[in-house]
């Protein structure tokens, strides 16, 4: 990466925001071989994927204020996943993914103290199902139940509240709305060419 990054004309000229664009892609190239792609794909997406981050690492190294390389990121991570795991690297026991939970959640309050709500970290950016979700989940953990809303909007503020109600009963079932929304949509794209 620092090889190109020095002698790419392109690359040279790219900062973390001009990636961002690139890093959505290839995200989603990489959900896309997860669900339905085959072990190739899913190795490059993911290569691709790391690419990204090895991109924004290098980018990183070279700021005058506050540098940053991809072993400082390795290292960063590294540290995380060792304090979340206390059942793995500590003497906590947890048999059970709720145990691990409860482990998990304790961990990442104590490293988030300035965090003065259950939404502080919750990105706007992540796509609409999917922050449904996580925001229902997090309403639901202070006691906020998004309520049921009729099926048959009238206007798109009724809308909103059908779909934030279909997303609710997806959650109460364990279901993910936004991967169930993608592989309805793979279907329709196949019936469109098979009409094709």
């Amino acid at each position: 990466m620092r090889a190109v990054r020095e002698r790419c004309a392109w690359t040279r000229t790219i900062d973390h925001r001009d990636l961002v664009a690139y890093l959505v892609e290839e995200s989603a190239e990489v959900i896309d071989a997860v669900e339905s792609g085959t072990r190739a794909d899913l190795r490059e997406e993911l290569g691709d994927l790391l690419w990204q981050v090895l991109f924004h690492a290098e980018i990183a190294a070279g700021d005058p204020v506050d540098p940053f390389d991809i072993d400082d990121v390795a290292r960063g991570l590294t540290e995380k996943m060792v304090r979340r795991h206390p059942h793995v690297f500590a003497g906590a026991v947890a048999s059970t993914p709720e145990e691990v939970l409860v482990h998990w959640n304790a961990a990442k309050a104590a490293e988030k103290r300035e965090r003065t709500s259950v939404l502080d970290g919750v990105s706007d950016h992540m796509p609409s199902l999917a922050l449904a979700q996580k925001v229902l989940g997090k309403a639901a953990q202070v006691g906020v139940a998004a309520g049921r809303a009729p099926l048959a909007p009238a206007d798109e503020s009724e809308l909103g509240d059908a779909l934030l109600a279909l997303v609710q009963l997806a959650r109460e079932h364990g279901w993910d709305a936004d991967r169930a929304l993608r592989g309805r949509l793979r279907a329709l794209r196949a019936e469109v060419r098979a009409a094709e």
